[in-house]
């Protein structure tokens, strides 16, 4: 019974999570990518500190410590990343966006073996190429000679550019030992605070429409706050190796979403995020090294559209 309760939270977490990518690509029709990224964390930042002291009782001093990592970290992450994938959901849409990130783990795991020169057998080597064939399925539409004559769209560029930040983000956040829920809060306070200069050049917006106002609430309640928590619980229980399994189910979610809204689904990007579930799977399943990777957040932080670094504390 505790199993299964476990289970049903790591499932939440990735549903809360696919629900950013959709909504995300909503609100952006009426504010900005920077109002929606400085709002996120704005209006989060107090119940994520609340959620720290009540979860983890941390010791704020020895969190601060950290605060030049903790300062890149929400640069990269907090920061970076959820303003490149803002960016892209209104010119590439929720479903390509999730099936492109959901590479990621991907990405992190070979990042981690080219960097931290981390092992890798031969089924994650093939799991890693086969989730890069999916996704250069969905980049390309499956048509290649398309892609040399016109080349990427600047939405899934975008998309690319949110992976990689959170690669980097993934692979420093091994060097913290702030705990998972209090490093993504004090990161949050950077964001907030390193984000004042860019608002008050570019001005920001709330969004003008209830739907787009519950769109925002959504965001900074699920994703932010409750997905981040249930995920941090799960993987507590049942290892961050198994938890792992769940984050493919972010791409399936963010599917059903987007289509219970009216969203419309091409051939390419069933048929390459397929590829890209079965080459991650590959790629986590034979992972039972200290942890695993995963893409609505880090152990150190979380992005909620988002996203895993390899860690020994938790995976997102």
């Amino acid at each position: 019974m505790e199993r299964g309760r476990m289970y049903l939270f790591l499932a939440l977490a990735n549903l809360f999570w696919a629900g950013n990518y959709v909504f995300g690509e909503m609100v952006t029709r009426e504010i900005s990518p920077i109002s929606l990224t400085f709002f996120r964390w704005a209006f989060a930042v107090l119940p994520l500190l609340g959620l720290a002291w009540l979860i983890e009782r941390p010791n704020w001093r020895e969190a601060w410590r950290e605060w030049k990592l903790h300062l890149l970290q929400s640069v990269l992450g907090l920061t970076g990343y959820t303003l490149l994938l803002y960016a892209a959901l209104g010119l590439t849409g929720a479903v390509n966006a999730a099936v492109i990130s959901a590479i990621n783990p991907a990405t992190i795991a070979l990042a981690a073996a080219i960097f931290l020169h981390e092992r890798l057998n031969r089924v994650q080597a093939l799991g890693i190429v086969v989730a890069f064939v999916g996704v250069t399925v969905v980049l390309t539409g499956g048509d290649l000679v398309q892609l040399v004559e016109q080349g990427f769209g600047v939405g899934d560029l975008l998309v690319i550019g949110s992976v990689l930040a959170w690669t980097v983000y993934s692979l420093i956040s091994r060097r913290l030992v702030t705990p998972p829920i209090t490093a993504t809060s004090v990161q949050a306070v950077f964001a907030v605070v390193t984000m004042l200069p860019l608002i008050a050049f570019t001005g920001v917006s709330l969004p003008s429409s209830p739907g787009g106002a519950l769109g925002l609430a959504y965001i900074v309640v699920f994703p932010s706050m409750a997905g981040y928590a249930l995920w941090n619980i799960g993987a507590s229980k049942v290892g961050p190796s198994r938890a792992g399994i769940f984050l493919n189910l972010l791409p399936v979610f963010t599917v059903v979403i987007a289509l219970a809204f009216g969203a419309t689904l091409e051939l390419p990007a069933v048929i390459g995020g397929a590829i890209v579930i079965a080459g991650v799977y590959l790629t986590l399943h034979q992972r039972r090294s200290r942890g695993t990777v995963g893409l609505e957040g880090s152990a150190s932080g979380l992005s909620g559209d988002p996203i895993e670094p390899i860690t020994k504390k938790r995976p997102e």
